[in-house]
């Protein structure tokens, strides 16, 4: 049929109704002509509807409008191209926002093809479900195709409800007669959770096989693959085996072909950190070619490395959804179980082609559900094992049933903003089911707000509109001015009315003699009026600053703040008080070319004081009233720290409702900007680096051991160590940071941090004590060493942490693997071993298995003098030189002296400084 039709704007609205009634047919169609106005904007068009020759769904087209092309086109290569005149729907449309376009986002939004290609298709054949079935069992609920009693399910998706004889009574969900105990469903992505055992090898076992689960005559799978997106696979499901003990092989089994998928093995060493090794085995396999029935076989290996073996704990976990204690499952019991994926799918046919044949037996009942087909692993997606059903685009529901998937509103389809078509930001959502013309419509339209034209659907789709240039339409007898969205129509000077419904009039001349008598009386008064009002504005302006200021100065507690710094003669003249009027000198009122730099807590602001003292300058944003008391207490301890390796703190101002803090500034940056470089070099000579280390450590030792009240830093990390112009470290940003007594060993927290430098332990246990910092400190020397981030990418691989990679290539014996090139140049093997050890002993697992930043100190500055006197031979007696200067493991044995000189430094401060990037408190 030729339907010759033209469509005006909008075009969503008008075309709707007529893809509602085409969509469920085979068509195709070619553009046999149109217009486009001088912005390139799709104006009309007509175009041929005719009957698909092949079995072909409506076909979506692709067309390119601005910037952008629609990605996804419908196989235009299945159709035969039988029409000799018009031009085919397809990637040959001309440039603009042209019916192609408008076509296939109108056909996304009311129902999209599966990835198969084939016709969304569903049947009104009389559904055979008798209609007392039950829908749940005790909290689970589910649909069909699941069910409970004769005629409920599908074949091969029978449940059994178990009750239980407990106060008060519980029932249980198992998959079959009782095979598998079900813990949810996720109806909408075709999931079912499971509960799967933890096998156990004691540690006088040997080998150990357990049937993890059996589902070989079930449509089930933890493995399936499908193509819902795009033209790879994409998994249904995340599971993954772990294996945890020492000196232990595990082997992943199909049960079904007595075949190893998979394996990995757990080594435990003398001096490790842990007895809770472990490895894992990846679902996502290459190997297997289906996922349905797994058994596990943990044997012993030979080697023990002279220590006793520990019992060795293999389970299935799904990895989005994992929320157990890994080390409370690793010291349970044997009867514990965790909580794995298992994909459904229809299995009476092998693709939805062949299921669409015999519509008496098709699983996607329901209208507006799509079909797509199944694969079983990665390895194998040449063939199919069967097909699943999911409802269309801006539909939801069950597609196993009739009428199971329904029209999606607005409200729906915002909460999934990866699908969500409305995607300009001035743009707006419509779901009226009754367009302007009476005609019932489905599905959502997306709509330029009042004020905007062009296309919604794409990302600064929609333009402002210059009402001015269009006065025919936007009428303006005055000056028009367009603004983003909207424009404003004003009287010219002299002249008034309302220039949007008639013109503007002008004002009435008076006589020039009375003109100028007014206008002198009027301008005398006015000025005297003028300087007086001017006068009293300033001083009221000046009273009521003085009054706000005087206002967050006690809220600030800066009467407290006085009192504790003028208690110490010494402090007095390092911090100060800064009045508000001297900080706005100091940065021209915060100008914006005074800017250092910005993050989530705040500004950072680069001042100089009226001493000529350069100054960084932290501009915080709000933060609680109740956080205030610490604050002060704070900035009191701070100011009593002094140590030539710590940021100093000149002062702060507390006129502001967020104090402001005075730091020192620091020039060259942190240390991190010196060894990441983004053309890979470093000007950082190996001594240089040592120095650094040496200088980091120092401060950190100072900063836990020098008071009566220790300094925790928690965010140890190379961007927070500052380097001035000679390279000397300054340690920096304290948001993070916590004290506690030294009569006390750790204190519990909030686990806090940044990724790649975290102490594992610390995690774990969210115990925080001084040898947090030492694990930090370990991966900042690493760095140092190996010139790589604590999270890096090595070439076709994926990213790597650089502590794990670092000590596994140690129980490789890969000593010098990472070490980068201009380190290996210029010191030799035999003193970077002694790096390589020292690092290794910081990044111990247990913490009492590491040394203090003292101990690291000392070693370190022995290092450096060794570095220096490189051609002396050790003094023959001087044992503790030997000791430290060793060739053989590093063993940290020296009882240091951690009592030296200076106060306790109460010490908590926020971020405060440029390269701090964490989230204010």
């Amino acid at each position: 049929m030729d339907n010759g039709i033209r469509f005006p704007k909008p075009l969503e609205v008008a075309m709707i109704p007529i893809l509602s009634r085409l969509e469920k047919k085979k068509m195709y169609c070619m553009i046999i002509g149109g217009r486009w106005n001088s912005s390139d904007e799709f104006k009309e068009v007509s175009f041929k509807i005719e009957q698909q020759p092949e079995t072909r769904s409506f076909v979506p087209v692709r067309a390119r409008s601005g910037e952008e092309k629609v990605k996804r086109v419908a196989e235009l290569d299945a159709m035969r191209r039988s029409v000799t005149s018009g031009r085919w729907c397809s990637s040959e449309g001309r440039e603009g926002m042209g019916l192609a376009e408008v076509l296939f986002l109108l056909f996304m939004t009311l129902g999209p093809m599966g990835s198969t290609g084939d016709e969304n298709t569903s049947t009104n054949i009389t559904f055979p479900l008798p209609p007392n079935c039950p829908k749940s069992c005790g909290n689970i609920s589910f649909e069909y195709p699941f069910g409970i009693g004769s005629g409920c399910f599908r074949s091969g998706f029978n449940l059994t409800c178990m009750s239980h004889s407990t106060d008060p009574p519980t029932r249980s969900l198992f998959l079959g007669d009782g095979t598998v105990e079900v813990i949810d469903f996720d109806m909408d992505n075709g999931i079912v959770y499971v509960k799967t055992p933890i096998v156990t090898m004691d540690v006088d076992e040997d080998y150990v096989n357990y049937t993890l689960i059996d589902l070989r005559n079930f449509p089930f799978s933890f493995n399936l693959l499908a193509n819902l997106t795009s033209s790879y696979g994409d998994s249904l499901t995340s599971n993954e085996i772990y294996v945890a003990g020492c000196s232990a092989n595990a082997n992943l089994v199909d049960l079904a072909t007595n075949t190893t998928i998979d394996s990995c093995s757990t080594t435990c060493y003398p001096n490790s950190s842990t007895r809770h090794e472990y490895c894992t085995i990846s679902m996502y396999n290459w190997n297997a070619g289906n996922f349905t029935s797994l058994g596990i076989r943990l044997t012993r290996l030979d080697e023990h490395y002279s220590f006793d073996a520990s019992p060795v704990k293999a389970f299935m976990y799904c990895q989005n959804n994992f929320t157990e204690d890994i080390e409370g499952i690793l010291i349970g019991t044997g009867t514990q179980v965790i909580v794995a994926t298992l994909a459904y799918y229809i299995t009476d046919q092998t693709t939805c082609k062949e299921a669409k044949k015999d519509m008496m037996t098709y699983a996607c009942r329901s209208y507006n559900s799509d079909c797509f087909d199944i694969f079983p692993s990665v390895a194998h997606i040449n063939y199919t094992i069967g097909y699943i059903c999911r409802c269309s685009l801006s539909y939801h529901g069950y597609p196993y049933i009739p009428n199971g998937c329904q029209d999606q509103s607005c409200k729906d389809a915002k909460l999934n903003t990866t699908t969500f078509a409305c995607v300009d930001q001035h743009s707006s959502c419509n779901d009226e089911k009754i367009n302007s013309n009476g005609q019932e419509i489905s599905g959502y339209r997306c709509q330029c707000n009042d004020g905007y034209e062009g296309n919604p659907y794409l990302l600064n789709g929609c333009t402002d509109i210059d009402e001015c240039s269009f006065p025919q339409k936007y009428v303006c007898y005055g000056t028009c001015t367009n603004t983003m969205g909207n424009y404003t129509c004003t009287c010219p000077p002299g002249s008034s009315g309302d220039p949007r419904q008639r013109a503007c009039i002008p004002d009435k001349k008076p006589t020039l003699v009375l003109g100028v008598i007014i206008g002198a009386s009027n301008g005398a008064g006015l000025l005297l009026l003028s300087t007086s009002l001017i006068i009293l504005r300033t001083k009221w302006k000046k009273r009521k600053q003085k009054r706000i200021r005087e206002k967050h100065f006690r809220q600030n507690h800066g009467l407290l703040l006085q009192q504790l710094i003028s208690s110490r003669e010494d402090v007095a003249e390092r911090t100060k008080i800064f009045p508000l009027q001297e900080i706005e000198k100091a940065t021209n009122n915060f100008d914006e070319t005074r800017v250092l730099g910005r993050g989530g807590h705040g500004t950072v602001y680069k001042g100089i004081l009226s001493d000529q003292r350069v100054v960084a300058i932290k501009k915080s944003k709000i933060v609680k009233k109740s956080e205030i008391d610490q604050f002060i207490n704070e900035v009191a301890i701070l100011s009593q720290i002094n140590h030539r390796n710590v940021v100093k703190l000149f002062g702060c101002c507390l006129e502001t409702e967020v104090p402001l803090l005075i730091y020192e500034f620091i020039s060259n940056g942190a240390l991190s900007d010196h060894l990441h470089t983004l053309d890979g070099s470093c000007v950082l000579s190996w001594e240089t680096r040592l120095r650094i280390a040496a200088e980091t450590a120092g401060a950190l030792a100072y900063l836990h051991s020098a008071a009566s009240i220790s300094i925790l830093h928690r965010d140890v990390k190379s961007s927070n160590i500052l380097l001035d112009d000679h390279f000397t470290a300054k340690v920096s940003d304290f948001g993070a940071s916590r004290f506690i007594p030294l009569d006390q060993t750790h204190i519990v927290t909030a686990v806090q941090g940044t990724f790649g430098y975290l102490d594992p332990e610390y995690y774990q246990t969210s115990q925080l004590t001084e040898k947090s910092d030492v694990y930090s400190f370990g991966v900042i020397l690493l760095e140092l060493l190996t010139g790589k981030k604590p999270i890096f990418s090595i070439e076709h691989e994926n990213k790597q942490n650089l502590s794990t990679y670092f000590l596994q290539a140690l129980k490789e014996k890969r000593y010098f693997d990472l070490v980068e090139d201009r380190v290996m140049k210029e010191e030799t093997k035999q003193d970077l071993m002694k790096v390589i050890q020292l690092v290794a002993t910081c990044l111990k697992f247990k913490g009492s298995e590491r040394p203090t930043m003292k101990e690291v100190e000392y070693k370190l500055q022995s290092l450096r003098r060794m570095k220096k006197n490189a051609d002396n031979h050790i003094a023959e007696g001087n044992e503790e030189t030997k000791c430290l200067l060793s060739d053989s493991s590093y063993t940290l044995s020296i009882s240091v002296d951690l009592a030296t000189e200076g106060t306790s430094r109460n010490y908590s401060l926020e971020k405060e400084i440029l390269w701090s990037d964490y989230n204010p408190r």
